[in-house]
């Protein structure tokens, strides 16, 4: 099976729950254990594998700009790509990439943690050609704010239903997928006055039979969207620091 070393990063979004606390920096750079959370997805998507990232950027985009050009390359190449209409759902960031994204691919969230291990498991996963497999987490209890998370109920390996506000479930959606650029023609056709979510399109995947579970086990995962989930992770995610530092030096508005 061809490896997967490319990764399309959702960082679009202006962070509204988090301005408490963001001091005018885009979600993806407040800082989590000493360093941007995009930095920490980065570095454990390399450590995965990845050698190629396409992010998509929006709210402050100049910032994540100025960030990534104090970087060390380390190995990597970054495009970015941006987004207007970043106020829009997040398919809508996931479509502005289908032009630069060509064959299988990793697709993460600016805002979830996650371990190296877990990705790297994912990525090993054998799929389809217009399949998409979602990493999950079946240890529903130990989430931290149930409400905002993403729920998933699964027939089998199938994902058969998805959304935050779904009555039925047994697992939740940890951000970290695999797909092809199949993933984009089902966001086009669910868009509704132009404007569509990943769980709009994935639920259209699931109608097809072509959206999979592919469970994480222990490992584990956070989604750093309140500063509440990011005191928590802070006390309770075990993410050790990479050896270094993908910035130099931090970025300031």
């Amino acid at each position: 099976m061809e490896a997967i070393n490319q990764c399309l990063i959702l960082a679009a979004g202006n962070g509204t729950r988090l301005r408490a606390i963001s001091q005018g920096l885009p979600k993806p750079l407040v800082q989590f254990q000493g360093k941007p959370i995009l930095e920490h997805i980065m570095e454990r998507a390399q450590e995965a594998g990845i050698s190629k990232f396409v992010i998509v950027v929006g709210y402050r985009s100049d910032l994540i700009r100025a960030w990534l050009d104090l970087r060390r390359p380390r190995n990597i190449s970054v495009t970015l790509v941006e987004n207007s209409d970043y106020y829009k759902s997040n398919g809508i960031s996931a479509l502005k990439a289908k032009d630069v994204i060509r064959g299988k691919f990793a697709l993460l969230m600016a805002d979830h943690l996650f371990e190296t291990e877990a990705l790297a498991s994912l990525m090993a996963q054998p799929f389809g050609q217009d399949e998409v497999i979602l990493a999950v987490d079946a240890n529903i209890e130990r989430v931290f704010d149930l409400d905002d998370a993403t729920k998933v109920r699964r027939c089998r390996n199938h994902i058969v239903d998805i959304g935050k506000d779904i009555t039925h479930y047994d697992a939740l959606d940890t951000g970290m997928f695999i797909c092809t650029p199949a993933l984009f023609e089902k966001l086009e056709l669910v868009q509704r006055n132009g404007n569509c979510s990943l769980s709009d399109g994935m639920r259209r995947l699931a109608q097809e039979r072509k959206l999979r579970a592919f469970e994480i086990g222990d490992a584990q995962w956070q989604d750093l969207d309140t500063p509440e989930a990011i005191l928590y992770a802070e006390k309770n995610f075990d993410l050790p620091f990479a050896s270094e530092s993908l910035s130099e030096s931090p970025v300031h508005v």
